[in-house]
């Protein structure tokens, strides 16, 4: 038989028939099946987690300690650097960055992906249980919460309508009320507090009264200690009761304090704190702050999402727990969202949802349209959200998110998937057409018409196998993909092959069973006029074609060409940004900033953003909140700005142009602005320390030459013409530009007087610094009490002199008898690389050119006009790299996908020849792919490349196609002697050309028409499937052009060659009535 032909040399898989015959046969049974596997599928619908973007972090455990008081380069030579260069030795560690600022330490061991996130903290464990012998006393290092750089869901303002409520009350309802209920929520990691006031009992000591009664702050220190305490005394038996006995000694209020007796004073009379101390309620020394809007400081939390958790029903149970925490807070408080994550998810998944939908519709038409047939439309569109609700089965048991990426995967693959069905339909209805008018052979006109419908299914059965798995292998690039490109574009791999598969399988299974229920009635086959129609326009074209050949192969060979410069042209990045609704922006001070200019700043900053109309929120954030997942220092602003719907917007405001004025309206002195979005700046800080499209890290081992290397860096990408243009903003962080007043101990001086330094040192820390030597309790609440000499004795140079040390034998001396004082300048912060110090260069690149490119330029730049010291070096940090990445992996992954491609087609067709004709619709999807991305001004990224391999495979389908309906034709032709001349073969090219038309429209168009939606959709999470589907849609458009006029002209000089030989050798071979099929 012909159909032989179409599945490969004889070795049919008839398995397929087999199943194609029961199915169509048993098609209560088959309905049965296919209900229940629907009903399974939309049970995994329902459970499938839903969020915006699949997490892009990697595999990462923070190591938090916190040593207060402590300066940067104390912290790093103790803590961090010790603890650094242990993880770095775990098993399964990428990389280990480090962190250390006043009295906190950070430190990031990065995990190899695919490593279990529990594994990877049970293993940091235990690392740190053999390291902690290494740090100073009383320190104790912490894991981070178990989440990742996405966790951030969730973050509220308190505010105050009533005035009755002080910062500071604002930050015991938050931290004592709404945090430990929301910490209770399932799904949450940890809430982290920001702003306000943390309340402290202040002991503040006057050294010249503590003097004079003859005490020393180590005695106050103790007293506070054993003066805050309750006690139990077991049980005591009165009246048949059993009474438990306690000795309430617990702090409760200032006066409480005021009471504590230090002991007997020099005329043996009590001397209590209150005589030698003034104490109060006082704010704790504070490394963040938060404001509202611009209308004054306030207090806020950030609900953290656990690792792999639903984030929408995370986000839903927070919001039904704030709903009955509301009730319990004090009038006049409101608990005011500022960054929803739920919003985002949802606008993303409706896009895809409105996508998915629309596709299907526009499908349908398009089949309906050629068919006109309803019954026999309704089996491809019956067939279509079948498949589409299948394919989350293994989602879902894989643990895959619906996200942008993995519905995309099952929007961009629609189209196809209705191929299958469009193959078996048209050869159902040639079959029956012929059936029906009488012109079938007379064995086949004395079978019924069930038979006749399964014997139509069968002889493309196994055609639509192998289509399925030359799409599969289409897509074994993405598949390859590692890092954070392959956690973005494996699940749009999955699904989609998700998708083709179930459409396949249904296309064997439910497409018979329906087919022999519904496809009944008068089938017109070619006779429609719609058929007649197309053949009509088609016949001129390819007659035409044929004829002039050479100017058509010119012309093809003319398109290739002119495509390599404009491809040239294509800029490159990663992923064009996606739309989260909201707006993240990150200028950074130089350092020394107090904090109450960064008060006056961050809300002189809200202020200007709030007067925009576009702007719906601002809620702005400087320095660090409670977390472990927020490393940021006190010069560091984070300030989100959460915008309108766009239908709000001004008349021709667009994202870009939106930035742009608000870029030029926050023009603050020594502040360079950082524009990103919440998600991906989260990723990326955590994931490579860089908080921008770009960073540059010098690495090498002095912090001074680090410095004055990253400035260079600056100045030269901020001058240079080459860079300049394109660069928003460049900082170097300086690495040396902390103010520090050091106390430097004479070891000799100290030991006249019997004093180690040590000793000299645990005054500086409780005197200066102060000391939390206890903390209340008082119901739920804790507050820590701080002992420390009174302002007066400790906010001038003079005063921090004349400080009190008790020697050995208790007499006192100022400390400036055993040591120095002198002001210098040193690290603010130090990072920390694999045991490296290191300093970043952060640079905000507009969006007018491609990342990559501005890298090349920059790297250009730098070579040129900045000199790296010797023993030093740059890393270049950034999303660029997950291009680079990607690209380098793909140019070794797509050539030897398409070998094996080109190997699966010759062992199909069994003809080099022909497999090197049907493989050239590849570059020939190019053309229109490049054209339609340049058209659009798309850059070259991921998603664009993830959109080529897309194509690639339907470009093959499409040659194969139309190469089996030509070689079918000539078959016939060859087989009843037709052709004795080139005007034969081109009367055979013409025949099975056009009497194919509709099948390779409806296939081509069903592609093309799918993915318009896609094109036309706007909202989150529409520009990154566009980048996909674009190339894609213009692939699909070019490949269609080829395969309907250059490859008959192609097929023409190959079987023009030697024609009366091949007839002669080859006209015995081929079996009778295989004309039937042409």
């Amino acid at each position: 038989m012909v159909s032989e032909k179409m599945h490969g040399a004889g070795d049919r898989p008839d398995w397929i028939q087999r199943l194609i015959a029961y199915c169509a046969r048993n098609w209560l049974l088959t309905l049965i099946v296919v209900a229940a596997a629907t009903a399974w599928g939309w049970r995994s619908l329902d459970g499938a987690p839903l969020d915006a973007i699949p997490d892009l972090s990697p595999v990462q455990v923070i190591v938090f300690t916190d040593w207060p008081g402590r300066s940067p380069d104390l912290v790093e030579d103790q803590i961090t650097y010790p603890l650094v260069t242990s993880m770095l030795a775990a098993p399964n560690v990428e990389s280990v960055r480090g962190q250390s600022f006043m009295g906190l330490s950070f430190v990031y061991v990065v995990f190899e992906g695919g490593t279990d996130i529990y594994w990877a903290r049970s293993r940091v464990l235990e690392y740190l249980n053999s390291a902690s012998k290494d740090l100073p006393e009383g320190v104790n290092p912490t894991l981070g919460p178990d989440a990742t750089g996405v966790g951030w869901v969730y973050q509220y303002a308190l505010k105050d309508t009533s005035g009755n409520q002080n910062l500071a009350e604002l930050r015991s309802i938050q931290d004592f009320n709404i945090r430990y209920a929301l910490e209770a929520v399932d799904g949450v990691a940890e809430v982290a507090s920001v702003g306000g006031y943390e309340k402290e009992y202040q002991v503040n000591v006057d050294p010249n009264k503590l003097a004079s009664q003859g005490f020393s702050l180590d005695q106050v220190i103790e007293a506070v200690r054993e003066s805050n305490n309750d006690v139990g005394g077991r049980v005591l038996e009165v009246s048949g009761h059993e009474h438990f006995i306690r000795g309430r000694g617990y702090v409760k209020s200032v006066d409480d304090l005021k009471h504590v007796v230090l002991g007997t004073g020099p005329g043996g009379t009590p001397v209590t704190l209150d005589q030698v101390a003034d104490i109060h309620l006082g704010p704790a020394m504070r490394r963040g702050q938060a404001d509202l809007n611009g209308d004054g400081l306030t207090v806020g939390g950030t609900v953290v999402m656990r690792y792999g958790e639903n984030a929408l029903d995370v986000i839903d149970r927070v919001k039904q727990r704030l709903d009955e925490v509301r009730a319990s807070l004090p009038e006049g408080v409101e608990i005011v969202p500022v960054y929803d994550r739920s919003s985002l998810i949802e606008r993303a998944i409706d896009t895809l949802k409105r996508i998915l939908t629309e596709e299907m519709l526009i499908v349908s038409v398009v089949l309906l349209v050629f068919l006109l047939h309803l019954r026999s439309a309704l089996v491809a569109v019956i067939t279509l959200p079948i498949a589409v609700l299948l394919a989350f089965i293994p989602m879902y048991y894989q643990g895959l998110t619906a996200n942008i990426m993995s519905l995309g995967g099952i929007a961009v693959a629609i189209g196809a998937m209705v191929d299958a069905a469009i193959v078996i339909i048209d050869n159902i209805h040639k079959r029956l057409a012929a059936w029906q008018s009488g012109e079938a052979p007379p064995e086949e006109l004395a079978k019924s018409r069930t038979a006749v419908i399964i014997e139509g299914m069968q002889e493309v059965g196994p055609s639509i196998f192998f289509s399925l798995l030359i799409i599969a292998v289409s897509f074994l690039p993405v598949f390859a993909l590692e890092g954070s490109e392959g956690r973005l574009f494996k699940p749009l791999a999955y699904t989609k092959t998700y998708s083709m598969f179930f459409a396949a399988l249904l296309s064997v299974t439910l497409v018979p069973a329906l087919a022999v229920l519904l496809i009944r009635g008068k089938i017109r086959g070619d006779k429609s006029r719609l058929n007649r129609g197309l053949q009509r326009a088609y016949m001129p074209v390819v007659r035409a074609a044929v004829h002039a050949r050479w100017l058509v192969i010119g012309l093809a060979a003319a398109a290739l060409v002119a495509t390599v410069p404009v491809y040239q042209q294509l800029g490159s990045e990663f992923m064009p940004p996606l739309n989260e609704g909201s707006i993240l922006y990150m200028p950074t001070a130089l350092p020394g900033m107090s904090i109450e200019q960064a008060n006056q700043t961050i809300q002189t900053m809200d202020r200007r953003l709030k007067e925009f109309p576009e702007v719906k929120r601002v809620f702005g954030k400087v320095g660090r909140a409670s977390t472990a997942t927020d490393p940021a220092p006190l010069n560091m602003f984070e300030i989100n700005i959460m915008l309108e719907p766009k239908d709000r917007w001004r008349e021709g405001m667009t994202w870009d142009k939106l930035i742009q004025e608000m870029d030029q309206a926050m023009d603050f002195a020594g502040m360079p602005n950082i524009w990103w979005m919440p998600i991906q700046t989260r990723t990326e800080m955590l994931a490579t320390g860089i908080r921008s499209s770009l960073g540059i890290k010098v690495l090498g081992p002095n912090l001074k030459k680090i410095e004055s290397t990253g400035i260079a860096i600056e100045q030269a990408l901020q001058e240079d013409p080459r860079t300049a243009p394109y660069t928003r903003s460049a900082f170097a962080e300086r690495t040396t530009g902390g103010y520090f007043l050091d106390f430097i101990v004479d070891r000799a001086a100290a030991a006249r007087y019997g004093l180690n330094v040590g000793d000299v040192q645990d005054v500086i820390v409780a005197a200066m610094g102060g000391r939390a030597v206890s903390q209340t309790v008082e119901g739920r609440e804790r507050y820590d009490i701080l002992v420390r000499y009174a302002r007066g004795f400790r906010d001038d140079i003079q005063s921090l002199k004349r400080t009190l040390v008790t020697t050995a034998d208790g007499a006192q001396i100022p400390i400036s008898q055993v040591a120095d004082i002198e002001f210098t300048t040193g690290p603010p912060s130090i990072r920390d690389e694999n045991g490296q110090l290191a300093g970043y260069v952060n640079v905000d690149v507009k969006s007018e050119i491609g990342i990559v490119d501005y890298v090349a330029k920059a790297k250009q730049v730098v070579a040129d006009q900045v000199d790296i010291p010797p023993g030093y070096r740059l890393e270049w940090a950034g999303k660029f790299k997950y291009y680079q990445r990607a690209a380098a992996r793909l140019q070794i992954l797509v050539p030897l996908t398409i070998g094996l491609i080109f190997f699966m087609l010759f062992m199909h067709r069994g003809s080099l020849v022909e497999t090197a004709i049907i493989m050239l619709s590849l570059p020939f999807s190019l053309v229109g792919s490049v054209w339609l991305l340049w058209a659009l001004g798309y850059k070259l990224s991921v998603a664009v490349a993830v959109g080529i391999i897309a194509v690639s495979g339907l470009a093959v389908e499409l040659g194969l196609l139309m190469m089996v309906y030509l070689d079918l034709s000539w078959l016939r032709y060859r087989n009843e002697g037709l052709i004795h001349s080139h005007t034969d073969l081109i009367a055979a090219i013409e025949v099975g050309a056009t009497h194919r038309i509709r099948p390779m429209l409806m296939t081509g168009l069903a592609l093309f028409m799918g993915l318009i939606p896609i094109m036309l959709s706007h909202g989150s999470g529409a520009e990154m499937m566009k980048r996909i589907a674009a190339p894609m849609l213009g692939g699909v458009a070019s490949a269609l052009v080829m395969v309907l006029i250059v490859f008959p002209v192609i097929f023409s000089f190959w079987r023009g060659r030697g024609l009366s030989r091949e007839a002669d050798t080859e006209s015995g071979t081929t079996r009778p009535g295989g004309h039937r099929d042409a």
